[in-house]
């Protein structure tokens, strides 16, 4: 059963340019002595924090981190960026530093960005920005429980709470606020009780004649159980519906709107819903013939959708009008 209440706060992320690299001798410089890289290591920032974080933090040494640049490869402003770069200074995981640029011949000063997905304390930075490599002790750095002190304890998060915080970690354009991830958590919470698990958000369709033959949907409606046992990539035979929002990219007008339709109406996919964010609208194709849908109506965001068989039902998109850039 398909909930007519369709919610667009989390929207897509899809592959974008190569992030560039800073001149020579500039851009994101690693931090000594880091720790293994887990899905947890910036589980106590805030989410877009997080999402900023996790993704300097899969950039390689000399990667342009400044905020023109990241702003053209995240889903953020400028103003938003340089705010969440000076959290992620304050937490101890980004740490500027003035520098001689030796072998030049010049006094050349130039300013350095560091960055460590393990968190240091003030004094750390210091004697690391000194030219020393200091040794964290046991119960130093930021967050760290005094012995002699009751800890804090954060409230416990549901398991779906956890899913939807942590998108943002590989998708940035998934970054959801603390009040979204705790108002659609009751969903993902339904979601998880009729078989799904934290990967199945990276699951996708076989689609053999969308671009590779393989397509990752940002939503899919089939009967209950129809994934179970499937693995990284499913046969679309008996599925319902495969829904689409398009991205701020240069990409999304050729993928979203012309491969994909092609691509879903190859598969038999009955029903393929689109969201389009650049023009406000609600595109229904339906009736699959001959690697083409037969019916493209559109519809304004506010007005109430008839999505028709097999999925049966009238969709409300009234909800949309919040999510208007």
């Amino acid at each position: 059963m398909a909930d007519p209440n369709f919610s667009a706060a989390a929207l897509p992320a899809h592959a974008s340019p190569p992030h560039p690299m800073a001149n020579p001798g500039y851009g994101k410089r690693d931090a000594p002595d880091q720790r293994p890289r887990t899905n947890h290591d910036f589980a106590h920032l805030p989410p877009r924090e997080a999402a900023v974080a996790a993704y300097i933090d899969r950039l390689p040494g000399g990667a342009d981190i400044s905020v023109k640049t990241l702003a053209k490869h995240l889903p953020y402003g400028q103003c938003a960026l340089r705010t969440a770069l000076n959290n992620l200074r304050q937490a101890g995981h980004l740490r500027r530093g003035r520098e001689h640029l030796t072998g030049t011949g010049s006094q050349l000063w130039i300013t350095r960005t560091w960055f460590t997905r393990t968190a240091r304390g003030d004094d750390w930075w210091a004697a690391f920005t000194r030219g020393d490599v200091p040794q964290e002790q046991p119960g130093e750095g930021p967050g760290a429980e005094s012995e002699s002190e009751e800890p804090h304890r954060r409230p416990t998060r549901s398991r779906a709470f956890i899913l939807l915080a942590a998108l943002g970690r590989t998708a940035p354009a998934l970054s959801l606020s603390q009040a979204n991830c705790a108002a659609l958590a009751p969903l993902v919470g339904k979601w998880f009780e009729r078989g799904a698990n934290e990967e199945s958000p990276e699951r996708g369709v076989k689609a053999e004649a969308y671009r590779k033959g393989r397509a990752r949907t940002d939503g899919f409606l089939a009967p209950v159980d129809h994934f179970t046992g499937h693995r990284e990539w499913s046969n679309p035979d008996g599925a319902l519906m495969a829904v689409e929002i398009t991205s701020h990219d240069r990409d999304t007008d050729q993928r979203d709107r012309i491969d994909k339709p092609i691509g879903y109406a190859e598969a038999d996919i009955p029903v393929y819903l689109l969201v389009d964010r650049d023009n406000n609208t609600v595109t229904v194709f339906s009736e699959p013939k001959d690697g083409r849908y037969q019916q493209s109506p559109s519809y304004p965001w506010g007005a109430t959708v008839a999505i028709p068989h097999p999925v049966g039902i009238t969709l409300s998109t009234e909800k949309l009008k919040d999510y208007a850039d």
